[in-house]
């Protein structure tokens, strides 16, 4: 018994020198581990900041309540919904987007402050506002992270990003500078020795097959690259205890005698091709790759028709389109992104643009090479030059993926908010105006939705649905809101080009402006039969009543229930088809464009090999058939869908129809 006593005795003397369970263990210990300040993977249009928290501990954690900021000043500038838990050694993503959001789906955070890239602050802080994490970081370099190495230790730099997951073991505390490539890419008629230096004690790497340069990649020889054929050529930078630099590149076109401007894109083939993730392949999951939101990074260089790079930078790319992604060359677009390089493309390639800086550009190919002639859609776009009607510039080009001929594209102005902003002469560096366009597609419903809002839009095509607009409060309702020139332009332009594709249809609203709409992707018109099809005129005129299609048909067949509105629009048809159908006119347009591909189609058949000359030709004089021969039809069409009287006909459409019945008349 007394030996008993002893011995608790001892426990109690012992017992605050043994080691207890740590915090981690007992309750969990959460950190912030990695943060992303310029983030350079893009998704769905967004590519957020984000702050990565760990719980390092064995027990899950209550995170209701707890905070999130960027300034010390103010610590809760944002807090976790009620039941937010982070499981024991689990990860926990929130994207910093700089705005109100609400929680998305899988327990997706959205914090409503953004990161700077020039070093900021992250605060984690419990639901009494006590700090429990907080982390001064220093500049950021585009699409690197800034955390803690897997096992522990100073915050660092990772090579590689691992949001949501284990972090890298190895961080440091700077990026190696980049290479310099010395030798100019650009149009050389025999082989070319191809120099480039690196910073002062670093060893520079490089490929020529498009992939990014690694350790294991050849070390750039003193004597220079030979380069016999054309080529891609990337260069890396590598120094101890740095992240390795960004990649530079140079394409070197050899014997490579053209007409038109080129586009070389140089990226690893796994982002292109890649069984994954390859945007341009189809792969193996149930949703296509080329159908996911997915960016990838790219090299973009521009070389004008003398041979001048006008730019060369990473940007981002995916393929663009709807059914045409299924085609072999697919279309591609473009975009500018500051965490890779420079924010915009700092060039002017347009004839009929005066812009000198785009946010994204599309390199587009056609829907099917063995039914068209590769210049429809630009030719019929182009008509609408004299009218106020938003529409994409174009020109032919021919472009070129890591190293390797990919045939004939036409260069286009890429439909979003930019191209709105530009048209509608807002800054791009007004980036809250910008932001707050509404582009829609379609009808305009919540899947259609390119950017900013669609209530008005809804309510306004609700209200001229069941609405009398001959009440004059109610049409002032609507004139208030939608730009009605602007609509009875665009319709009669569909009308008359016989556009049998009613899913091509966009409006845009900037602030403060009414809704307008835009010339989108007119490469069913004029098409096969055209001239005597009704189909597209029956699509924009039909009752208010009617069932609305692909588009909404209530606010145009509202307004023409009115008098002077249906005058209005009379009016502004003939003066479309005088400004833009009649033949001297189009077959102007037609010229240029023929010309041009006569001389690249050749090789570029060759490339694709399912469109022969012969058939590219029978499509080209089919097509300039419909174009000349619907406009002097479409009038007796109109006038019977609309019911109209000879007095009409001839008050609205006497000149124009003299005139259409003398320069469309076909001559033998």
């Amino acid at each position: 018994m007394t030996r008993l006593l002893s011995l608790l005795l001892l426990l109690t003397l012992l017992l605050p020198l043994l080691p207890l369970p740590s915090l981690a263990e007992s309750e969990g210990e959460i950190v912030i581990s990695e943060v992303m300040a310029s983030n350079g993977t893009w998704s769905g249009g967004h590519a957020y900041d984000w702050i990565e928290l760990h719980n390092t501990g064995t027990k899950s954690v209550d995170l209701s309540g707890w905070g999130l900021s960027d300034s010390p000043k103010k610590p809760m500038k944002w807090t976790f919904p009620e039941g937010t838990r982070l499981k024991g050694n689990s990860y926990l993503l929130v994207y910093c987007t700089g705005e109100e959001m609400a929680k998305g789906k899988d327990s997706t955070f959205y914090a409503n402050f953004k990161l700077s890239t020039s070093g900021d602050d992250a605060i984690l802080s419990d639901e009494d506002g006590q700090t429990v994490c907080a982390l001064s970081f220093p500049a950021q370099y585009g699409n690197i992270s800034y955390g803690i190495p897997a096992s522990g230790g100073d915050y660092g730099y990772f090579e590689s990003a691992t949001p949501g997951k284990k972090n890298e073991a190895t961080v440091y505390a700077a990026r190696t500078s980049s290479p310099e490539i010395l030798t100019p890419g650009g149009f050389y008629e025999g082989t070319v020795s191809a120099f480039a230096k690196g910073p002062e004690g670093a060893l520079i790497r490089y490929t020529t097959d498009g992939s990014t340069p690694t350790v294991k990649s050849p070390l750039f020889p003193e004597a220079g690259v030979e380069i016999k054929a054309t080529t891609a050529l990337r260069v890396r930078a590598f120094r101890d205890n740095e992240v390795p630099s960004a990649t530079v590149s140079a394409t070197y076109l050899i014997g490579e005698d053209l007409p038109v401007a080129v586009v070389s894109l140089t990226t690893d083939e796994s982002y292109l091709f890649g069984k994954k993730a390859g945007a341009l392949a189809k792969g193996t999951g149930s949703v296509p790759n080329y159908d996911k939101p997915y960016e990838y990074p790219v090299n973009i260089e521009y070389f004008d028709e003398d041979g001048m790079c006008l730019i060369n930078q990473v940007g981002s790319f995916t393929a663009s389109g709807h059914s045409a992604k299924q085609n072999a060359q697919k279309s591609i677009a473009l975009y500018a992104r500051k965490a890779y390089g420079p924010e915009y493309f700092s060039f002017s390639p347009f004839p009929n643009r005066d812009y000198d800086q785009y946010k994204s550009i599309l390199l587009r190919s056609t829907n099917s090479d063995a039914y068209s002639e590769r210049l429809r859609d630009v030719v019929f776009t182009s008509l609408a030059e004299p009218l106020d009607l938003c529409y994409q510039d174009a020109r032919p080009i021919v472009v070129f993926i890591n190293g390797k001929y990919w045939g004939h594209y036409n260069l286009r102005e890429k439909i979003n908010k930019y191209m709105v902003a530009q048209w509608e002469g807002i800054d791009l560096e007004d980036e809250k105006t910008v932001d707050a366009i509404d582009v829609l597609a379609r009808t305009g419903s919540d899947d259609y939705v390119q950017n900013g809002s669609n209530l008005d839009w809804l309510e306004l095509c609700k209200f001229c649905k069941t609405k009398d607009l001959n009440d004059p409060e109610n049409l002032a309702w609507v004139d208030e809101r939608l730009d009605i020139d602007n609509l009875f332009t665009h319709a009669s332009y569909e009308i008359i080009s016989g556009n049998s594709d009613i899913t091509n249809v966009r409006m845009y609203r900037v602030p403060g402006g009414k809704w307008k709409y835009l010339l989108f992707d007119v490469e069913a018109s004029f098409g096969s039969g055209s001239d005597t099809d009704v189909t597209p005129l029956n699509n924009y005129i039909k009752p208010v009543s009617a069932k609305y299609a692909a588009f909404r048909h209530e606010p145009l067949n509202a307004l023409l229930a009115v008098p002077e509105m249906k005058a209005r629009f009379l009016t502004r048809f003939a003066e479309v088809l005088d400004s833009s159908f009649l033949w001297p006119y189009v077959e102007a347009h037609f010229a240029p464009w023929e010309e041009i591909l006569e001389q690249l189609l050749p090789r570029h058949n060759q490339r694709w090999s399912n469109l022969t000359m012969k058939r590219w030709r029978t499509n080209v004089n089919a097509t300039k058939y419909y174009a000349r021969v619907r406009p002097k039809k479409i009038v007796s069409m109109l006038k019977k869908r609309m019911k109209l009287t000879n007095d009409e006909v001839e008050l609205y459409f006497g000149e124009v129809q003299q005139k259409l019945d003398t320069l469309n008349t076909l001559t033998k």
